[in-house]
């Protein structure tokens, strides 16, 4: 049996860090968006998700593998958000067991309008408090931590 390699003082201290800094980032973020905009933040990731893909439309299971929401999460998202105007979901003629969602031009319109608010939000939470010069360090690092769980 391999010995635990346990968090040395340095690397406890990125890791609580980094999960405070993220969850209190998604949190003022959620709030600036659901205040302002009426959208929850995992919503609009998804919103953002699909505006970016091709025809602005994904798989049912490519969105929730982009997104931060499980697949039973973007299941029960998609119905939210097709309620509410912003998605519609399409039958896929070359897999009648697939599905896709679709950003309608409503669902658009809201997220482009929602999204200055969101930008200033997320430079107030997180660019302005960091030193320019770390952006691409600190690219770089959660590039690699991302690119080795996928």
């Amino acid at each position: 049996m391999n010995a635990t390699r346990w968090l040395d003082t340095d690397e406890n201290e990125l890791w609580r860090a980094y999960l405070d800094a993220t969850r209190l980032l998604f949190r003022d973020l959620d709030k600036q968006l659901t205040r302002d905009a009426g959208i929850a933040f995992a919503d609009y990731e998804i919103l953002v998700l699909l505006a970016e893909a091709p025809d602005r439309r994904l798989r049912m299971s490519a969105l929730a593998d982009a997104s931060s929401t499980s697949r039973s999460g973007i299941t029960r998202a998609v119905t939210r958000l097709e309620h509410s105007g912003r998605v519609r979901r399409v039958d896929c003629e070359s897999d009648r067991r697939g599905a896709w969602a679709e950003l309608t031009d409503t669902g658009a319109a809201e997220l482009a309008a929602a999204s200055p608010g969101h930008v200033a939000a997320v430079r107030a939470a997180l660019l302005d408090r960091i030193d320019p010069a770390d952006i691409p360090a600190l690219t770089r690092a959660f590039r690699a931590v991302r690119d080795g769980n996928r």
